[in-house]
Protein backbone atom coordinates (compact mmCIF):
# COMPACT_ATOMS: atom_id res chain seq x y z
CA UNK A 1 0.00 0.00 0.00
CA UNK A 2 1.18 3.10 -1.01
CA UNK A 3 0.77 6.59 1.32
CA UNK A 4 0.65 10.19 0.61
CA UNK A 5 1.04 12.62 3.46
CA UNK A 6 0.16 16.93 2.56
CA UNK A 7 2.27 18.63 4.67
CA UNK A 8 1.64 21.83 2.56
CA UNK A 9 -0.20 23.70 5.62
CA UNK A 10 1.35 21.79 8.91
CA UNK A 11 3.55 19.48 9.13
CA UNK A 12 3.77 19.13 13.07
CA UNK A 13 3.37 15.81 14.74
CA UNK A 14 -0.01 16.54 15.19
CA UNK A 15 -1.05 16.81 11.61
CA UNK A 16 1.36 13.94 11.01
CA UNK A 17 -0.70 11.80 13.59
CA UNK A 18 -4.17 13.22 12.43
CA UNK A 19 -3.48 11.77 8.69
CA UNK A 20 -2.53 8.56 10.06
CA UNK A 21 -5.98 8.58 12.12
CA UNK A 22 -7.99 9.26 9.58
CA UNK A 23 -6.62 6.10 7.61
CA UNK A 24 -6.51 3.79 10.45
CA UNK A 25 -10.75 4.96 11.85
CA UNK A 26 -11.39 4.77 15.11
CA UNK A 27 -11.09 1.36 15.99
CA UNK A 28 -7.67 1.45 14.51
CA UNK A 29 -6.91 4.49 16.37
CA UNK A 30 -8.31 3.32 19.71
CA UNK A 31 -5.91 0.54 19.07
CA UNK A 32 -3.06 1.94 18.89
CA UNK A 33 -3.76 4.47 21.59
CA UNK A 34 -4.18 1.95 23.99
CA UNK A 35 -0.48 -0.06 22.86
CA UNK A 36 0.91 3.07 23.40
CA UNK A 37 -0.66 3.62 27.35
CA UNK A 38 0.49 -0.03 27.97
CA UNK A 39 4.12 0.46 26.50
CA UNK A 40 5.04 1.98 29.81
CA UNK A 41 6.72 5.56 29.01
CA UNK A 42 7.58 7.05 31.88
CA UNK A 43 6.90 10.37 32.32
CA UNK A 44 9.73 12.02 33.20
CA UNK A 45 12.45 13.91 31.12
CA UNK A 46 15.09 11.92 29.41
CA UNK A 47 17.94 15.11 29.24
CA UNK A 48 20.21 12.65 26.49
CA UNK A 49 20.07 10.27 24.06
CA UNK A 50 21.71 7.40 26.60
CA UNK A 51 18.83 7.99 28.35
CA UNK A 52 16.07 8.27 25.53
CA UNK A 53 17.49 4.84 24.24
CA UNK A 54 17.25 2.73 27.33
CA UNK A 55 13.71 4.45 27.49
CA UNK A 56 12.41 2.87 24.43
CA UNK A 57 14.72 -0.52 24.83
CA UNK A 58 12.57 -1.09 28.00
CA UNK A 59 8.96 -0.33 26.44
CA UNK A 60 6.91 -3.24 26.40
CA UNK A 61 6.27 -2.65 22.24
CA UNK A 62 7.31 -4.67 19.48
CA UNK A 63 11.09 -4.97 18.30
CA UNK A 64 10.22 -2.90 15.01
CA UNK A 65 8.02 0.08 16.81
CA UNK A 66 11.35 -0.04 19.27
CA UNK A 67 13.41 0.28 15.65
CA UNK A 68 11.44 3.10 14.19
CA UNK A 69 11.37 5.21 17.59
CA UNK A 70 15.22 4.58 17.90
CA UNK A 71 16.10 5.51 14.43
CA UNK A 72 13.54 9.56 15.17
CA UNK A 73 15.72 9.97 17.85
CA UNK A 74 18.82 9.44 16.52
CA UNK A 75 18.41 11.93 13.60
CA UNK A 76 17.21 14.28 16.61
CA UNK A 77 20.18 13.62 18.27
CA UNK A 78 22.43 14.01 15.39
CA UNK A 79 20.50 17.10 14.64
CA UNK A 80 21.33 18.70 17.62
CA UNK A 81 24.65 17.48 18.17
CA UNK A 82 25.28 19.02 14.85
CA UNK A 83 23.85 22.53 16.09
CA UNK A 84 25.61 22.22 19.36
CA UNK A 85 28.79 21.12 17.76
CA UNK A 86 29.40 18.32 20.27
CA UNK A 87 29.07 14.54 20.10
CA UNK A 88 25.83 12.37 19.27
CA UNK A 89 26.12 10.85 22.78
CA UNK A 90 26.47 14.26 24.33
CA UNK A 91 23.64 15.74 23.17
CA UNK A 92 20.97 17.45 25.73
CA UNK A 93 16.77 17.20 24.61
CA UNK A 94 14.55 19.52 26.30
CA UNK A 95 11.27 19.60 24.72
CA UNK A 96 11.89 16.02 22.48
CA UNK A 97 13.13 14.45 25.27
CA UNK A 98 10.35 14.51 27.86
CA UNK A 99 8.08 11.65 28.56
CA UNK A 100 4.78 13.29 26.66
CA UNK A 101 7.14 13.94 23.26
CA UNK A 102 8.72 10.24 23.43
CA UNK A 103 4.61 8.79 24.08
CA UNK A 104 3.25 10.62 21.29
CA UNK A 105 6.21 9.94 18.67
CA UNK A 106 5.44 6.30 20.21
CA UNK A 107 1.69 6.89 18.80
CA UNK A 108 3.11 7.58 15.10
CA UNK A 109 5.09 4.82 15.16
CA UNK A 110 2.68 2.06 16.18
CA UNK A 111 0.05 3.54 13.48
CA UNK A 112 2.62 3.43 11.04
CA UNK A 113 3.50 -0.05 12.24
CA UNK A 114 -0.35 -1.32 12.10
CA UNK A 115 -1.04 0.68 8.32
CA UNK A 116 2.27 -0.91 7.06
CA UNK A 117 2.51 0.77 3.98
CA UNK A 118 5.05 -0.03 1.04
CA UNK A 119 5.74 3.45 0.80
CA UNK A 120 5.26 6.88 1.71
CA UNK A 121 4.74 10.11 -0.35
CA UNK A 122 5.09 13.41 1.27
CA UNK A 123 4.48 17.03 -0.16
CA UNK A 124 6.81 19.71 0.44
CA UNK A 125 7.00 20.63 4.17
CA UNK A 126 5.35 23.42 5.32
CA UNK A 127 7.76 24.92 8.13
CA UNK A 128 6.26 28.00 8.68
CA UNK A 129 7.71 31.44 9.80
CA UNK A 130 8.25 33.81 12.72
CA UNK A 131 9.61 32.91 16.19
CA UNK A 132 9.18 30.71 18.96
CA UNK A 133 10.19 30.47 22.62
CA UNK A 134 11.62 27.36 23.55
CA UNK A 135 14.37 26.09 26.02
CA UNK A 136 17.00 28.29 24.26
CA UNK A 137 15.05 31.53 24.20
CA UNK A 138 13.92 32.75 21.08
CA UNK A 139 14.67 31.75 18.15
CA UNK A 140 13.61 31.88 14.55
CA UNK A 141 11.28 29.19 12.93
CA UNK A 142 12.19 26.91 11.65
CA UNK A 143 14.11 25.90 14.99
CA UNK A 144 17.67 24.87 14.23
CA UNK A 145 17.46 21.04 14.78
CA UNK A 146 13.81 21.10 12.55
CA UNK A 147 16.63 22.68 9.94
CA UNK A 148 19.19 20.74 10.13
CA UNK A 149 16.78 17.41 9.20
CA UNK A 150 14.90 19.10 6.89
CA UNK A 151 18.46 20.11 4.84
CA UNK A 152 18.84 16.73 4.71
CA UNK A 153 16.68 16.00 1.48
CA UNK A 154 13.63 17.98 2.63
CA UNK A 155 12.06 19.93 0.41
CA UNK A 156 9.96 22.71 1.91
CA UNK A 157 6.92 24.76 0.36
CA UNK A 158 7.78 28.36 -0.70
CA UNK A 159 4.90 30.01 0.79
CA UNK A 160 5.48 30.21 4.11
CA UNK A 161 2.54 30.29 6.72
CA UNK A 162 2.71 31.89 10.01
CA UNK A 163 3.70 29.55 13.44
CA UNK A 164 6.28 26.67 13.70
CA UNK A 165 4.39 24.05 11.56
CA UNK A 166 7.37 21.82 11.81
CA UNK A 167 9.45 20.54 15.18
CA UNK A 168 12.29 18.73 15.30
CA UNK A 169 10.47 15.72 15.89
CA UNK A 170 8.34 16.02 13.11
CA UNK A 171 10.53 16.60 10.67
CA UNK A 172 12.74 13.74 11.97
CA UNK A 173 9.49 11.69 11.69
CA UNK A 174 9.04 13.04 7.74
CA UNK A 175 12.87 11.79 7.40
CA UNK A 176 12.72 8.48 8.70
CA UNK A 177 9.21 7.34 6.78
CA UNK A 178 8.85 9.30 4.15
CA UNK A 179 10.66 8.45 0.81
CA UNK A 180 9.48 10.72 -2.19
CA UNK A 181 8.41 14.27 -1.97
CA UNK A 182 6.23 15.63 -4.66
CA UNK A 183 3.30 17.90 -5.74
CA UNK A 184 0.05 16.31 -6.20
CA UNK A 185 -3.03 18.25 -7.36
Amino acid sequence: MQMYFDFTKSATRASINGQLRERLGDAGWSAVLAEAMAAGVPKKHHHGIVEVRETIDSLAVSQSAKDNLHDIYEILAQAEAQVHGCEVDKTHFHEVGNGEAIFNTLITCLAFQQLHPDYVMATPVQTGSGQIECAHGLMDVPAPATAAILSQGIPTCEEKLEGELCTPTSAAIIKHYVQEFRTFG
